[in-house]
């Protein structure tokens, strides 16, 4: 049986949480459910309880979640470390009866009303709040079960092992608990930052799939011990954020089993996978999708640069979110702002976000594209790409970049030569900012109106600073005019 109480029932005496033994963690479970249920007791009248989860300990954050599948609830996965801002917007979709974890009092509102057309058990994972509005996707046990028998299927395993890096409130730290627990396989949790530092775990490998953003992976393959002990994975799943060819490459020549992915909360995580196997073998793109879901292009045009076709994804799963806290969707398909195209292999491929689309010179540029050629080079150590008001063009095509810490004199005229061979002029950058560090979350991904926020002020004052990040002296002010990345039309 997969349902959460069988299951817990059935695993209270394995060890199969690394680092936790077993008597500790189903006693945590235990006092969680007898605390939901106690909670109902009293309240009798109000049906089931809302669970605000915001413990920052991962084993008690995973035995509390665990509890809120076995009881009937509405259970808000929360970021512990959010800031004012995350805190209000949670305020104003609803008000806890459990609280879990530290969670500031200041958000909690007077009259929120609570859903009465919605399942008794939901999951509510949240998104967006790095790079605009905190929305939480509605989430059963059932579509994050469909999401793992899908995975399990997809990589033919009987028991998914997960060595997990990623917080657990996230979809992708959450997903491999769940993958684990459901499959019967084991769970290693370690922090994100201890990675590139801390002694490496004693755990063999070898039959364990663990999940990074490319900026890790990228600093992990810069350590000869770290390198060699990514080679001994089972599988190396890397999404998240752009993964340049580079990267690709230097990850393939190392021995490193990639396995690039696709997929959002919205999905419960990865839809597309390219296999291993597949990737050594040259393939490309994000792979195929995966048995529980299934993809359609809308609104395909011939890119005539790429000679593909080119369409907005749209996407149907059996793991798809019911709609966003409290609305459910009323179509079964989730029209995502992505744009990709299939190649000959079946194999998917990511262009960028049409939200993202800069018009420079009545050209479209998608930032995706230009960052990734930007990597490609070996010449940065990061960038972001973003597009400001220009009353010739409509808008510039502005790269933001932290150079190598061993950066020559004319890094950027290399770097600009390079990029002739590999972008149409047009998508070439106009402006360039060096800084000391990208603004980005815990996941690698960019905040891009932080991004537009620094180039705006970068190019309009020549200050150089974003948030708590300085840009050390020597870069300070650091920014360039490129006349070869102007738009040429007819």
């Amino acid at each position: 049986m997969a349902d959460p109480l069988t299951l817990f029932h059935d695993r209270q005496s394995e060890a199969w949480l690394v680092g936790c033994e077993p008597p500790v963690f189903a006693a945590a479970v235990e006092q969680a459910i007898a605390e939901l249920k106690h909670w109902q007791t009293q309240h009798r009248d109000r049906g089931f309880p809302v669970v605000f989860l915001a413990e920052p300990n991962a084993f008690d954050f995973w035995a509390k979640f665990l509890a809120a599948c076995i009881v009937p609830c509405h259970v808000f996965l929360l970021n512990p470390t959010w800031r004012t801002s995350e805190w209000e917007q949670l305020g104003q979709l609803a008000q806890p009866d459990v609280v879990w974890g530290e969670v500031p009092q200041f958000q909690l509102p007077v009259t929120t009303a609570r859903p009465t057309d919605l399942p008794a058990s939901l999951i509510l994972i949240p998104t967006g709040g790095s790079s605009g509005q905190l929305r939480f996707a509605m989430h059963t046990w059932e579509t994050l079960l469909s999401a793992v028998r899908g995975f399990q299927h997809y990589f033919q395993v009987d028991a998914v092992h997960s060595f997990c890096v990623l917080p657990p409130y996230h979809v992708s730290g959450l997903m491999q608990f769940l993958r684990s627990l459901i499959t019967g396989g084991q769970l290693h949790w370690v922090p994100a930052k201890t990675l590139t530092h801390a002694p490496l775990p004693t755990v063999p490998p070898d039959r364990f799939f663990l999940s990074l953003v490319p900026t890790q992976l990228h600093t992990l393959l810069q350590q000869p011990d770290r390198r060699s002990w990514l080679t001994r994975f089972h599988t190396v799943m890397v999404g998240g954020a752009p993964l340049s060819d580079r990267l690709r490459h230097l990850a393939i020549e190392a021995g490193i089993a990639l396995a690039p992915t696709y997929g959002m909360t919205e999905t419960a995580a990865q839809v597309v996978t390219l296999k291993p196997a597949d990737c050594r073998r040259g393939h490309r793109g994000c792979g195929q999708v995966l048995p529980h879901a299934s993809l359609e292009l809308q609104h395909a045009k011939l890119d005539p640069d790429r000679g593909v076709v080119v369409g907005q994804i749209a996407i149907a799963a059996a793991s798809l979110t019911l709609g966003y806290y409290p609305t459910r969707f009323v179509v079964p398909r989730l029209q995502t702002d992505d744009l990709g195209f299939w190649d000959r292999d079946g194999s998917l491929h990511l262009i960028g976000r049409s939200s993202n689309k800069i018009i420079t010179g009545g050209e479209n540029v998608f930032p995706a594209e230009v960052e990734t050629a930007i990597l490609s080079t070996g010449l940065v150590q990061d960038v972001g790409v973003t597009g400001v008001g220009d009353r010739h063009w409509g808008q510039s095509v502005v790269a933001v970049y932290v150079p190598l810490a061993a950066a020559s004199a004319d890094h950027l005229s290399a770097l600009q030569g390079q990029l002739r061979d590999r972008l149409s002029p047009y998508k070439c950058p106009k402006h360039w900012i060096a800084v000391a560090q990208l603004p980005r979350n815990a996941q690698g991904k960019l905040n891009r109106p932080a991004l537009h926020h620094l180039a705006q002020t970068q190019l309009a004052t020549g200050t150089a600073s974003v948030g708590d990040n300085p840009v050390p002296p020597s870069l300070a002010g650091s920014w360039h005019e490129c006349k070869h990345g102007e738009s040429t039309l007819g």
